[in-house]
């Protein structure tokens, strides 16, 4: 499959920047003044030079081909990926105003790049098919090493019940007089005692003490269930297969992707990024067009650099998915990729607000810890009361509040526009703070507009 064909959208080039200041500085570079010698091909290659503070211009080229990603190769000496010379060559080449011209002769500098990384991929592919088919280490001693980690992560969890008992015992009240010392010294604890799921989740009690009237109650809410994950974890033995393989995955011991690939054309409902002082999360949404399943990948990079994985939002792509263990579990793991991501005219059935929420209900039986699952709302009005914003049931008498989180994006104002107060399909996610979407599309036929 070629990309000739496949002219992303603005808003598709722009879904792969970094940071909101990538996207600001590659949307100045998205017009022909600084661009020469722009081109693409039919394999997929788009290639320019772009004028910089230098007296040499900056090479650019972009692979939007590859059945692995879209890639970058750029002069400049920035770190970030996409730089925001790839985002400007990509928005100059999505607009279709001939700036960059069609099926030309690919210049050596990009020819070199190209073919040097496509052997490379192959290479990669061959060499992790031979080590798969290979040795797999010694099964005994990897036995072992899981044994001596399931050791300290019982180790850790005593301790934790202790504290969580000793903090109830003593009074909420001297959670907020302790501070966040206590939380982030018990985090500590369970870093050493090798769970990171346990860390994360005393991290996140930390900051509810000062986080505004009724913290009280949520503070309780949280704290009873980190003791009922404690209590999975100590009490797996007896737990059916699927819940103590979520228990694992809450605590940090995530397994690997063993189920059986599902092979399907997949569209990409949404990416962002969530940030912190450690790590850049990656979430890209999946739904495929075939099995009507909705899956989660997740890529990481370390803090300040974006994950190697990119999916332009509103493309479709066929490949494999392999899905994680646990019960109702919606985490994958992308396999082999057939094709590129190019158009495609597919949407992901809608429920209403009532069914969303029951949805929601019925995923909480097999994932206690579960802060939201997937949801494409169909026929949805956004409406505000002056306080707070929810989307309404356009044939019924049913509303959904948007979430704290979705309330400050600009998305919101995006979703507004696109409606004008007539219903649209919006995919988001659905849990206990509410609904936060992330795409949505316009009554009948149209694009897909990202909101994250």
């Amino acid at each position: 499959m070629t990309q000739q064909g496949v002219r992303w959208t603005a808003e598709q080039v722009l879904a792969l920047a970094p940071d909101a200041a990538s996207r600001k500085a590659g949307s100045k570079l998205g017009a022909a003044g600084p661009w020469s010698e722009a081109g693409s091909s039919d394999e997929g290659t788009v290639w320019g030079l772009c004028k910089g503070s230098g007296s040499k211009p900056y090479r650019t080229v972009i692979d939007v081909a590859d059945s692995s990603g879209p890639a970058y190769k750029c002069s400049c000496p920035s770190r970030k990926f996409p730089c925001k010379h790839a985002l400007g060559l990509l928005l100059l080449w999505a607009g279709e105003d001939g700036s960059v011209a069609a099926r030309a002769q690919t210049p050596d500098w990009a020819e070199q790049w190209i073919a040097g990384r496509r052997r490379r991929t192959e290479e990669k592919r061959t060499t992790t098919g031979a080590a798969s088919g290979g040795a797999q280490g010694d099964p005994e001693a990897a036995r072992r090493r899981a044994e001596r980690r399931a050791e300290r992560i019982t180790a850790g969890a005593t301790e934790l019940e202790q504290r969580l008992s000793d903090l109830l015992r003593g009074g909420l009240a001297a959670a907020e007089q302790a501070g966040y010392g206590l939380w982030e010294e018990t985090a500590a604890r369970m870093v050493d005692a090798q769970a990171p799921g346990l860390a994360a989740r005393v991290r996140e009690l930390g900051a509810i003490p000062g986080s505004g009237p009724g913290w009280p109650v949520r503070l309780l809410e949280e704290c009873s269930l980190l003791h009922l994950l404690d209590q999975g974890w100590l009490r797996r033995e007896d737990l059916p297969e699927g819940l103590a393989a979520t228990v694992r995955s809450r605590v940090g011991l995530s397994g690997s992707a063993d189920g059986s690939p599902v092979r399907d054309r997949w569209l990409v409902l949404a990416q962002y990024d969530t940030a912190d002082t450690r790590l850049t999360t990656r979430r890209i949404w999946l739904y495929g067009a075939e099995s009507g399943r909705v899956v989660l990948l997740l890529s990481f990079g370390a803090a300040g650099r974006a994950p190697e994985v990119t999916l332009p939002m509103g493309l479709a792509f066929e490949a494999e998915v392999l899905p994680y263990p646990g019960a109702g579990q919606v985490r994958a793991a992308l396999g082999e990729r057939f094709t590129a991501p190019g158009s495609a005219a597919i949407r992901p059935p809608g429920v209403t607000p009532a069914q969303a929420v029951a949805r929601y209900g019925e995923a909480l039986r097999d994932d206690p810890w579960l802060d939201s699952v997937p949801v494409t709302l169909s026929r949805v009005v956004p409406a505000s009361d002056g306080d707070s914003w929810q989307l309404c049931d356009a044939d019924g008498d049913t509303a959904l509040p948007l979430s704290p989180s979705a309330r400050a994006r600009p998305g919101l104002w995006r979703l507004v526009a696109l409606s004008g107060g007539a219903p649209v399909t919006v995919f988001g996610e659905c849990g206990h703070q509410g609904f936060t979407p992330l795409t949505a599309w316009p009554e009948g036929a149209g694009a897909a507009v990202g909101l994250c």
